[in-house]
């Protein structure tokens, strides 16, 4: 089975999961239909990925921690699922290289700038990876929200409006870039939650 045969088929019963979970979407629309480009949410759940990829129409490569690409079969299927690993707690070079690559060969890369899952389901701070990424890449960020992973209910994703880093990379120009999008999803998380008229 290839791995476009595999995400498809999943990108058929995942949806269909979700939809009948009561999950809605918003923004699809924002998607760039082609060329690289990044998109960056909030993380609370395991259900993330399959959760942020299931409404968009073109396959999301994630970056994954190196020890999920180690279990036995399972590393194998993410592997077809164009997941990359990546180190915890360390620059790594390697996982920075492979997803310029990924962008750079017009591929939507998924992932979540805060580094690990909110316990406490607020959107905790966005390290400086995404905009480097982007702005090694060129390629801009979609941020998106989500709400109601953590517990399954109340399921909403919201895209946003392409963002693109301008200027010099440095520490300074990469936080604020950082920071900007993590106030975006803030805000999209923030009017997701809001009780339905």
């Amino acid at each position: 089975m290839t791995a476009m045969i595999l995400y498809r088929i999943l990108h058929v019963l995942f949806p269909a999961f979700f939809r009948f979970c009561g999950a809605k979407d918003y923004g699809a629309e924002n998607m760039p239909p082609e060329g690289g480009v990044i998109v960056a949410a909030n993380h609370m759940s395991n259900w993330d990925p399959p959760f942020l990829a299931s409404f968009l129409q073109r396959p999301v490569s994630y970056m994954a921690k190196q020890e999920l690409f180690e279990i036995p079969i399972f590393g194998t299927v993410i592997r077809w699922l164009f997941a990359f690993p990546v180190r915890r707690g360390a620059a790594d070079r390697s996982a920075v290289k492979a997803a310029v690559k990924e962008l750079r060969a017009g591929r939507c890369v998924g992932i979540f700038p805060e580094g690990t899952r909110s316990k406490d389901g607020e959107v905790h701070r966005f390290g400086a990876g995404v905009a480097l990424l982007a702005s090694m890449s060129g390629a801009p960020v979609v941020p998106a929200a989500i709400v109601g992973t953590d517990k399954m209910k109340n399921l909403r994703v919201v895209y946003g409006a392409p963002m693109s880093f301008e200027g010099k990379a440095n520490r300074e120009t990469l936080d604020e870039f950082s920071n900007k999008i993590r106030e975006e999803v803030v805000r999209m998380k923030k009017q997701c939650e809001e009780p339905e008229a």
